[in-house]
């Protein structure tokens, strides 16, 4: 009989401002052309923090005090006419931690974050070629509301950006 090892549990809990280092570090090792749009970061390193992205806008997986990834959930506009809408504005897992329901489960502590803020509609935007992305996404519910073809270029080649969304009710 094969023996499985079950990964250790972890925890969601809001980000604090002292996880800026090991996000940041967190986030410039899961940088990858399926994902990002900006090109692969080099020192000097941005601060994780700014003024537009908070703690209290992330969420945080950890387990016996390592981060193993993080979901950044905020207003979509500053606008009083949407914000009953949240927009889930980055979600990395470290590598050692894929396949173990972190991601699902950063993406459902949003879901609940967002409702708790009184929001009833969270948003996404996804590069159309992030298949394993898509696809967490859609099995959580959001669907596909809109395709920006060819909004981007990477690697010479024209990327669609996703647009997905979803109730919250």
């Amino acid at each position: 009989m094969a023996v499985m090892t079950v990964p250790e549990t972890f925890v969601i809990r809001g980000a604090r401002a002292g996880d800026a280092e090991p996000l940041g570090r967190l986030d410039r090792a899961a940088w990858s052309p399926l994902h990002a749009v900006l090109p692969e970061p080099s020192e000097p390193y941005p601060p994780f923090f700014d003024e537009r992205h908070r703690p209290a806008d992330h969420l945080v997986a950890e387990r016996a005090g390592l981060l193993l990834g993080y979901v950044r959930v905020g207003r979509p506009t500053p606008l009083d006419c949407n914000a009953h809408v949240r927009q889930v504005q980055g979600l990395a897992v470290a590598d050692e931690a894929r396949g173990q329901g972190v991601g699902r489960a950063l993406l459902r502590a949003a879901l609940a974050k967002a409702r708790a803020d009184g929001a009833t509609r969270i948003t996404l935007r996804v590069l159309g070629h992030n298949v394993p992305a898509r696809a967490l996404y859609e099995a959580e519910g959001f669907v596909v509301e809109g395709v920006l073809p060819g909004e981007f270029v990477l690697g010479g080649r024209p990327v669609d950006d996703v647009l997905m969304g979803r109730p919250l009710s």
